[in-house]
């Protein structure tokens, strides 16, 4: 677990760079499903279907299920602030905006979740911390480019993804209070059930999903790679890391999400990678070292 001076289990940087590219996938499938499904019917497909894939391993491990309202009460809240309505809110938001610009938004997840800990008394503000956040951010800015054409409307979509990293930094708070020892597969799965029966309720009451037409072959595919990958392998991976290496540290995926992006677009799809993209990386790259502090003490000695 991480410590008071916030810095990261050395194994887990692998595991975050797996996060980033499970996470950074969903920016392309929210893209491609959001063309044929409204927002609140696509949530409540991801979730479920995430929930679906993992119960079968849930059962075979023997994980118990929560005990009446006590028992379900952390795993409601963390569905609702790390599922519900950051999910609604960035795909509400992507039909205003782009998914690059989407993506840069999403990099302000680390500052709210630095901010909310700290303003809960959970952690102390290190300015090491806050530099480093904010330095990643400008990386992001960098790498992604500021070549972004705001129509009528984008305003709005910028306001709902930055309210849905505002809400993913109060999950952090939640799963370190309510959700501490809680086994990764087991919090996982016991939140997307959460998701799955409060995403019922809000798409049938503003989306009517059995009214809507079928989708076609493409949009399942994408909405099969948003709940498998996306969803329920990368929440695995997520509830590990914010055991040994704190919630704070796993909201940094989304610093690397873009850099996850360019390096995929370059190795499959035989993408450019422009000067720009390397230099915002290497800014990244330096704001995860100052986040992490081992090398500044390292220079200092």
């Amino acid at each position: 677990m991480t410590g008071s001076n916030g810095r990261i289990d050395a194994r887990d940087w692998l595991l975050l760079a797996a996060l980033s590219v499970l996470w950074g996938g969903s920016f392309f499938f929210n893209g491609v499903a959001v063309r044929e499904l409204p927002p609140f019917t696509l949530v409540l497909l991801r979730v479920v279907l995430a929930a679906m894939i993992l119960l079968p391993l849930l059962y075979a491990q023997r994980h118990p299920l929560p005990k009446g309202w006590k028992g379900w009460k952390p795993f409601f809240l963390m569905a609702l602030f790390n599922n519900v309505l950051p999910f609604s809110l960035i795909v509400t938001g992507q039909t205003y905006i782009p998914s690059g610009l989407t993506s840069i938004l999403n990099a302000t997840t680390p500052l709210f979740t630095v901010i909310v800990l700290a303003a809960a008394g959970e952690e102390n503000l290190l300015p090491r911390r806050v530099a480093g956040v904010v330095v990643g951010l400008i990386g992001v800015i960098v790498l992604r480019g500021t070549d972004f054409d705001f129509a009528a409307g984008q305003g709005l979509g910028v306001l709902l993804c930055l309210a849905a990293a505002l809400s993913y930094g109060i999950s952090a708070l939640v799963a370190r209070r309510a959700l501490p020892q809680s086994p990764p597969l087991a919090t996982a799965t016991f939140q997307l059930m959460a998701s799955s029966l409060m995403m019922t309720i809000v798409a049938c009451v503003f989306e009517r999903p059995w009214q809507l037409p079928a989708p076609s072959f493409v949009t399942w595919l994408a909405v099969l790679g948003l709940a498998a990958l996306a969803t329920a392998l990368a929440y695995i991976v997520f509830f590990h890391i914010v055991r040994r290496s704190g919630a704070s540290n796993v909201m940094l995926v989304t610093l690397l999400i873009p850099i996850t992006a360019i390096l995929l677009g370059s190795f499959v799809l035989g993408e450019h990678v422009s000067g720009r993209e390397i230099a915002g990386a290497l800014v990244i790259g330096s704001a995860l070292l100052l986040i992490d502090g081992r090398v500044l003490n390292f220079l200092w000695r």
